[in-house]
């Protein structure tokens, strides 16, 4: 199994920055190579992509809406993915997921966090 667990949420003011965190755990974690990803809900809204990661760290991905102000990266040594959130804007707030996926199985993700709560203020 694996278990994976978010930091680092909270409010800002539009125009600021956060950086999420997300600590992944579990034998199958380790054992995998596994690519990463976050994910967001707005109130009302379904589950949308944000960014994703591959197990290498080589190559990423991202929604138009976030390309040029959110970097994904990750540190394979701590097991840990983030979430740089720059010019933050009240249109992203939501709750942030992350979720991780083994090899060969594209977008489809096997894996999720709880979640944590971005709040941007206008």
């Amino acid at each position: 199994q694996v278990q994976l667990a978010e930091s680092g949420g909270g409010l800002v003011q539009a125009g600021g920055s956060l950086r999420l965190s997300c600590a992944a755990s579990g034998r199958t974690f380790s054992r995998y190579f596994m690519g990463m990803g976050w994910f967001r809900q707005a109130p009302g809204k379904e589950r949308e992509f944000v960014a994703a990661i591959h197990w290498s760290g080589a190559s990423t991905n991202y929604t138009d809406s976030v390309k040029g102000r959110f970097t994904i990266s990750r540190d394979n040594a701590k097991n840990t993915v983030y979430l740089q959130m720059n010019s933050l804007k009240p249109e992203d707030t939501a709750v942030y997921y992350c979720a991780a996926v083994h090899p060969g199985r594209g977008s489809q993700y096997d894996y999720w966090g709880q979640g944590t709560q971005v709040t941007v203020s206008s």
